[in-house]
């Protein structure tokens, strides 16, 4: 899923936590915890990025503290959900911004192909290397060469429950998938489906078949059927869509059936689970969840709604599905230097940790900077997955395969929770498209 289509959303997760923050300070940072402390008075840089709205104040609070620790000036270009096209424009045109922050390594890849991206410093690569797994030097990467620096994540790996429909059925977190389809249906014996899906957006089936494949078919599987270097008629993906017919395919179990989940949006299945008229006991999807909550409904997340993991698939590892957005360099001044090394410290990434709406994948930001608990087990379960995180494969994919609606893999995964029983037929147009896509 494009993050950056969901700035909505993602303002409002940046609202929950917002009062929370103020009592910490805002722009509170170690010391000495970054090397960009150069003097800059005078020189200055623009950052071109997704965020509007609340988010963005939220991030020029981070560009707020490098201008007081330099002297230079940084303005922000808020671009939403036109920053691939107004970057382009602006490359085009001869007129490049110092910093971008995009969401499709895709693009990343793009970009550095052309020569458009200048390769990171020493020492923003040994920043990178020393706050945060290697799998996040590996994303940011073209050819060896670092050309991004992840700042602000996503942890798409949470399942999100009512404590109410849990407690009537006396149910504890479930840690394995057959733990999970056991809770659903006690949870379907009271009256109540298990799980509200989002079927009418394609990118939360993608996320769903992501984290089962994850699990199921391990990190290096899913790192080879990412660039189709396996078929989509691997025996690993028949598997992984096996589990996920385990839910898919007993239609008591989603709320409204497959023909009512196919008419859901995200912001209702999310309703559906915490509104005042609950409908299922649990909703899957990321830590932005929450923001739905708290703009739409009475619930109180860590209270009324609370989260756990993805389930264990055959006694797999802990292991993260993440989106987020990278920071790239377009000029390699001292300016744009010295602001890469900054978004690349923890001092950067407290600044909007404290204000909430935020993750990050670096290890060195203390936990208590999170202002709330929900927030600090998010980013800790990221952290702690270390190499088992991967990044949203959809997002890897051709978008014409992983992000158009109603093609792709989009229509394919709504294809089959429609008909799970066509198992064969669900693979197939997979590797199809896939192919087309790829161009095989």
């Amino acid at each position: 899923m494009r993050l950056n289509k969901l700035s909505g959303v993602l303002a409002a997760a940046a609202m929950v936590s917002a009062t929370a923050a103020c009592s910490s300070g805002g722009t509170g940072a170690p010391a000495g915890t970054s090397g960009s402390g150069a003097d800059l008075k005078g020189q200055t840089a623009e950052v071109i990025g997704p965020w509007t709205s609340d988010e963005q104040k939220q991030f020029e609070k981070v560009l707020e503290a490098f201008e007081s620790k330099t002297g230079a000036e940084v303005t922000y270009t808020p671009a939403g959900d036109e920053l691939p096209t107004l970057l382009q424009t602006r490359l085009q045109g001869g007129a490049p911004p110092s910093v971008a922050m995009i969401a499709q390594p895709g693009l990343l890849a793009q970009l550095a192909g052309a020569g458009s991206l200048k390769p990171l410093s020493a020492e923003v690569e040994k920043a990178v290397a020393e706050h945060s797994a290697s799998i996040w030097k590996e994303l940011g990467s073209v050819d060896g060469k670092l050309y991004g620096v992840y700042f602000k994540t996503a942890n798409k790996s949470a399942v999100w429950y009512s404590q109410k429909a849990f407690d009537m059925v006396g149910a504890k977190v479930p840690a394995t998938w057959d733990e999970f389809i056991t809770t659903g249906k006690a949870v379907v014996d009271t009256g109540q489906a298990a799980v509200s899906v989002a079927g009418a957006d394609g990118w939360t089936l993608t996320d769903w078949f992501e984290n089962v494949y994850l699990r199921s078919a391990g990190p290096e599987n899913y790192d080879k059927l990412s660039k189709h270097e396996i078929p989509w008629t691997d025996p690993s993906v028949k598997k992984a869509l096996e589990v996920l017919g385990q839910l898919f395919g007993d239609q008591r179990l989603i709320a409204g059936g497959a023909p009512g989940a196919l008419q859901t949006e995200f912001p209702k299945s999310v309703i559906n689970v915490f509104g005042d008229e609950p409908k299922a006991a649990m909703v899957f999807e990321a830590d932005f969840v929450a923001g739905v909550i708290t703009a739409n409904t009475k619930a109180k997340v860590g209270e009324d709604a609370k989260f756990f993991p993805f389930p264990s698939i055959g006694g797999s590892k802990p292991a993260v599905v993440a989106g987020g957005d990278v920071a790239v360099a377009l000029k390699d001044d001292a300016v744009t230097k010295a602001l890469m090394e900054f978004l690349a410290s923890p001092e950067a990434g407290t600044v909007w940790a404290e204000l909430g709406g935020y993750l990050s994948p670096n290890k060195d930001i203390a936990p208590d900077a999170y202002p709330d608990d929900v927030t600090r087990e998010l980013a800790g379960q990221l952290v702690d997955a270390g190499d088992n995180v991967r990044f949203d494969m959809s997002d890897l994919a051709p978008s014409a395969f992983g992000g158009t609606k109603g093609g792709g893999e989009w229509k394919d995964l709504q294809d089959f929770l429609a008909t799970p029983a066509d198992l064969d037929g669900a693979l197939a147009r997979l590797e199809e498209n896939a192919a087309k896509s790829f161009g095989k």
